[in-house]
């Protein structure tokens, strides 16, 4: 996939399609580079939306998407509050009338994951025993339909601010190989967790099915087949946590796609929505 996309031909001015982008750390960018867009909302330059800006295909508008960044009012930990990382909705007002307008044709977006404590549950599944493991992913679980209610609500906002875009919703990859090791995590951990992604991408998936504003949901699960974090092969940034005197300390770049795994955002992305099909829209 990720090969795939160089391949892709420049085309010609004429038929590139205005492109927004929002969302999480993986619009933001994470994990292809270095933290190079500081506070309130981190960036990393080189992520699958600079990817797609280069190919010729769109004329990239903004990318409002931000380390961090929940779909609505977090629902978890008042401290992002004040921290003042834009959510989804502050992301969709601050473009509304700017880059997010009737004549835009494009949009993409993750987000999700921060709504249901996808954080947590890796940290506890990695750290802690299997019980508290099991019990962080049923606490995820359990925040699903309230992440659905309110990424209908975004599309919405969205739709209504851009209505003749087509909007994409990239799902999120599975994180691991159970039968390969990882540290000393059990495997059944480990698919556990590859299990609860599958879980989160279904609730998105069926949040844009009932969304009505014929959002495309792409799924990109399989083409990280092979590159899991614990591969030969990652397209999957990790680097080991590191002691301090309050316990490990994670990269927050962690279980974010690395340049390869952009480039393999990038190219599903232009392969679900063929920009150049957009523009007679």
């Amino acid at each position: 996939m990720a090969s795939g996309l160089a391949a892709i031909p420049a085309e010609a001015a004429s038929s590139k399609v205005d492109y927004v982008a929002l969302g999480d750390s993986y619009t933001a960018g994470t994990g292809a580079g270095p933290f190079d867009f500081g506070y309130p909302c981190d960036k990393t330059r080189g992520g699958y939306v600079d990817v797609v800006g280069k190919t010729g295909r769109v004329n990239l508008l903004d990318n409002a998407a931000c380390h961090g960044a929940f779909l609505t009012l977090d629902p978890l930990s008042p401290v992002l509050h004040d921290l003042r990382i834009p959510n989804v909705e502050q992301q969709i007002s601050s473009l509304a009338g700017s880059s997010l307008t009737p004549e835009s044709e494009l949009v993409s977006i993750t987000a999700g994951a921060n709504d249901v404590g996808v954080t947590g549950v890796l940290l506890t599944c990695l750290t802690q025993p299997a019980q508290d493991c099991t019990a962080a992913i049923q606490a995820s679980a359990a925040l699903f339909p309230s992440m659905q209610t309110h990424f209908m609500s975004v599309l919405h906002q969205i739709h209504t601010a851009a209505p003749n875009a087509r909007i994409a919703v990239l799902g999120y990859p599975r994180l691991f190989n159970p039968t390969t090791p990882f540290g000393q995590a059990d495997p059944s951990l480990l698919y556990s967790i590859n299990t609860a992604v599958d879980g989160l991408n279904t609730a998105i998936e069926g949040a844009v099915a009932a969304s009505g504003t014929g959002a495309v949901f792409i799924n990109v699960s399989g083409g990280f087949v092979g590159h899991e974090v614990n591969s030969a092969d990652s397209w999957i940034f990790f680097s080991p946590p590191t002691v301090s005197p309050s316990g490990p300390v994670f990269d927050p770049r962690n279980f974010h796609p690395n340049k390869e795994g952009h480039r393999a955002y990038a190219s599903a992305l232009l392969e679900a929505v063929k920009p150049s099909q957009l523009v007679t829209r």
